[in-house]
């Protein structure tokens, strides 16, 4: 005869179904993680606004004032790659800030 097991401990179980499924996809995703550091090719100059005037990061203190959400803001041409910036040079995480940050026009 086979152990039965509590109607809630199935639920539970079932509810973990799910979750299983849904992490190896996460993992994927998470080790292609966009990142917008490069800056081989930039001038001393541009470094300098880049890091200090600018003080730029790839990742947004405030996600209410990403580079994405930013009057500056260049669109990437394809997806899942690094945009651009009118005043910053070099790679711009879509979800980066800077000092600079301008809300779009709406």
């Amino acid at each position: 005869m086979a152990a039965s097991i509590p109607r809630r401990e199935a639920l539970r179980r079932l509810a973990l179904v799910p979750l299983t499924i849904a992490v190896p996809g996460g993992l994927v995703a998470c080790s292609k993680k966009l990142s917008c550091t490069d800056v081989t090719g930039l001038s001393p100059e541009e470094l300098t606004v880049r890091n200090t005037t600018a003080a730029y990061v790839d990742t947004a203190p405030d996600m209410a004032k990403t580079c994405d959400a930013c009057a500056q803001w260049m669109p990437a041409p394809t997806a899942n790659a690094c945009g651009g910036c009118k005043i910053v040079k070099g790679p711009i995480h879509p979800k980066g800030y800077c000092k600079l940050w301008v809300a779009k026009p709406t």
